[in-house]
């Protein structure tokens, strides 16, 4: 699972995370590396506009586990200079259409300065052909309860010609911790690794966002 697209995190994390995981094909492990324009995370800036690296490595096995990490500079926090991402799950088939994704992820940003900033999510989703509704419910965090905020997802993936795909996103973030209700939406092209795109939230406070990213996956 390359966390890298899921806006910039929802295209590789279709994804995530709302998240894109390991084939369920064979004992893999692999690597990806990425950058972009700005790191944008259901709609909302994580870099203050500016450019982002990150790499990730990723486990995963025949039998549909999978388990891996993921590092970005991010500084939306006092103090804050980067981001680490765990996570882990089980992805499959439930019908030769129709896959599942399952699993946890803890957000992490241990030079920032109150401590207060880390979270975890357990995640859902589930995919026909190019559609995919996922679903988010906070786990953990300071002052938080399971269950304080969800996040829902629905994603569609298409390809204009043989290289090039298109990918239409639309998401509600809903609850009392870390941000407001909040709706966001985007659309982007991805050809060879790299992908255009633009992102926009209802909250009055945010423009319309364009982006471009590149990431690159391989085998270790």
């Amino acid at each position: 699972m390359s966390r890298i697209n899921l806006n910039y995190r929802y295209h590789c994390l279709l994804a995530a995370l709302a998240f894109a995981s390991p084939a369920a094909c064979a004992d893999q492990l692999s690597a990806n590396v990425g950058a972009t324009s700005n790191y944008l995370w259901r709609g909302m800036e994580q870099t203050g506009g500016n450019p982002a690296l990150s790499a990730g490595i990723d486990y995963s096995t025949q039998s549909g586990f999978y388990a891996g990490g993921w590092l970005s500079n991010a500084d939306w926090a006092p103090g804050m200079t980067f981001e680490l991402d765990l996570y882990g799950g089980y992805s499959g088939q439930l019908s030769q259409a129709v896959s599942f994704d399952v699993g946890y992820i803890y957000y992490a940003y241990p030079d920032e300065d109150t401590g207060d900033a880390d979270f975890s999510e357990l995640y859902g989703s589930l995919s026909y052909q190019g559609f995919s509704l996922g679903l988010s419910v906070l786990a953990g965090g300071t002052g938080a309860d399971f269950g304080d905020t969800l996040y829902a997802s629905a994603d569609y993936e298409f390809n204009l010609n043989d290289s090039l795909s298109m990918a239409l996103h639309f998401g509600h973030y809903s609850g009392d911790w870390l941000a407001q209700d909040t709706l966001d939406y985007g659309v982007s092209v991805s050809q060879s690794g790299f992908t255009l795109g633009l992102s926009d939230t209802d909250s009055d406070n945010e423009n319309m966002k364009v982006y471009l990213s590149y990431t690159m996956d391989f085998s270790l």
